[in-house]
């Protein structure tokens, strides 16, 4: 995928009439956004890359609150869930545009063995656990380490995860840097460390609707690509069964662009039934890569927004919103209703550390755990009828 690297920008003084001066990038903005009941403050960091992008970022859980995106037609709308104030993202949850760990998606039973030793984790998800737990990365205050301006601002932080937390072996240091580029680019890098072997799982569970949060719109309309031969099904639970199942003739296969609604509610397909839509992990690649690679591809055609994701970790959890219920109020005030978004999530496959057929969650110290997430957004130039 294209432009996954920050745009290096021409210094040159501009030609009128010829040459367009460069767009140039506003300095962060770092504020206050609100106050833990502890008394520690969590802070907002806004990034805007001259071009009509904006991201705001904020500490608590190393979220994206917020990331205004400009139409076909010039209009920015926000186009990720969120809420306005702190408390909600205390009391509420849902997962909006946080940084999940220490493992995001599933473990069965919460439990896995490293060398030997069985780790018992808390189970917040039926049986299994969830996203790190009942108190994951997404329910920590992390720390600002670095913000910096000019052609790519950028913001670090960064959370220390002791021994033991959540019933995780050794102390894992991890970062998040949120980085905005003139080529429409926010990529979010994760770094982890740790001083005994663990396990690690790192991503960004930002819930995107490319028509605006507050449009009213779902996204049953929208057009989704993964290019995906396989998938991993899931039993009742919605832990993977082990096997690597073919696209191919199911409601799973978007090797080629697919309106998400048209067979999202195929009560056929036992897969479908179970997770009440799409809530499943796409084998994009058998193992990490090198560089970023495309794992899926959003549009809408009526806003022509346009979102290509890159990473490059093996899979993609496509989640469909199917558990939004209308019980919690957003941004614009809209209550966020089923397929009011999506979540595309690249990641390790859920419950590798139990299935050593999906390769290896595991992170030794010395070693550096990475997942580079690239979202690029363009634009397509006109309305586009879709089948």
């Amino acid at each position: 995928m294209r432009g996954v690297g920050p745009l290096a920008l021409c210094a040159c003084a501009a030609i009128p009439g010829l040459i367009p001066a460069p767009v140039r990038a506003a300095e962060p903005v770092r504020t206050v956004f609100g106050t833990l009941p502890d008394g520690r403050s969590v802070e907002e960091v806004t990034l805007t890359n001259g071009k009509g992008i904006t991201a705001r970022i904020l500490s608590w859980g190393a979220l994206l609150r917020s990331l205004d995106v400009p139409d076909r037609s010039g209009k920015a709308a926000d186009v990720v869930l969120g809420y306005t104030d702190l408390a909600s993202y205390l009391t509420k949850g849902s997962y909006f545009g946080v940084s999940v760990g220490r493992y995001a998606n599933r473990i069965r039973a919460g439990r896995f063995t490293l060398d030997g030793q069985t780790y018992t984790l808390a189970t917040n998800d039926g049986p299994n656990a969830l996203h790190g737990g009942a108190a994951g990365f997404d329910k920590r205050l992390w720390t600002i380490t670095a913000v910096k301006g000019g052609a790519a601002p950028s913001v670090t932080l960064r959370y220390v995860s002791p021994d033991g937390e959540e019933g995780y072996p050794g102390t894992l240091t991890a970062t998040a840097t949120y980085t905005l580029d003139a080529t429409d680019t926010l990529t979010v890098t994760y770094e982890a460390t740790t001083d005994k072997p663990t396990i690690v799982n790192l991503t960004n569970h930002s819930f995107f609707n490319l028509a605006g949060e507050g449009s009213g719109r779902s996204i049953l309309d929208q057009s989704l690509t993964i290019p995906a031969e396989r998938f991993t099904p899931v039993d009742a639970t919605l832990i993977p069964t082990g096997a690597h199942l073919p696209v191919a003739g199911t409601p799973f296969d978007f090797r080629k662009p697919t309106v998400i609604g048209a067979r999202i509610r195929d009560g056929r397909d036992e897969q479908i039934v179970r997770a009440r839509g799409y809530d499943h992990n796409w084998v994009v690649t058998d193992a990490p890569t090198a560089e970023p690679h495309l794992v899926a591809r959003v549009e809408d055609p009526e806003s022509g927004r346009i979102l290509e994701v890159a990473s490059n970790q093996p899979g993609v959890q496509f989640y469909a919103g199917n558990f939004l219920n209308a019980t919690v109020v957003g941004k614009s005030g809209l209550a966020y209703r089923q397929s009011d978004a999506l979540a595309l999530e690249p990641e390790l496959f859920p419950d590798t550390p139990n299935q050593p057929a999906f390769g290896s969650a595991r992170l030794d110290p010395g070693k550096t755990y990475r997942n580079v997430i690239a979202y690029r957004f363009s634009t397509s130039p006109a309305h586009r009828t879709q089948k």
